[in-house]
């Protein structure tokens, strides 16, 4: 098992949530479980890959809950843990500023920042 050191909180809460993804997978999540296909559809832009490898990491880290309904057809749902809707709550304000400043946001040239 990898250990890890972390040199802040800040440097241990991106290590759990970081990446592209996993902020919009809790956002979807906020309101109760959804199912692998609900979830694809509320994170547009995201494939089917990339969607079970975020998913994978978030189970691994604690953020997720996958229930596995043994049943005909199979079904999963993907619910946020306790630990998930902490983390929920911490990042709400950085969505308020995000929607506060979007405006702003959308004019700026992405094309030169990336």
């Amino acid at each position: 098992m990898k250990q890890r050191t972390f040199t802040c909180g800040l440097d241990a809460a991106i290590a759990v949530m970081g990446g592209k993804w996993k902020g919009l997978i809790l956002f979807a999540l906020q309101d109760g479980p959804l199912r692998f296909g609900e979830l694809r559809r509320a994170v547009v832009g995201i494939s089917e890959r990339v969607l079970i490898l975020q998913l994978r990491e978030m189970e691994t880290t604690g953020l997720l809950h996958r229930e596995v309904y043994h049943q005909v057809p199979p079904k999963v749902e993907y619910s946020l843990t306790e630990f998930g809707r902490s983390l929920n709550t911490a990042i709400a304000p950085l969505g308020e500023w995000g929607d506060e400043h979007i405006e702003r946001i959308e004019t700026v040239p992405w094309d030169q920042v990336r």
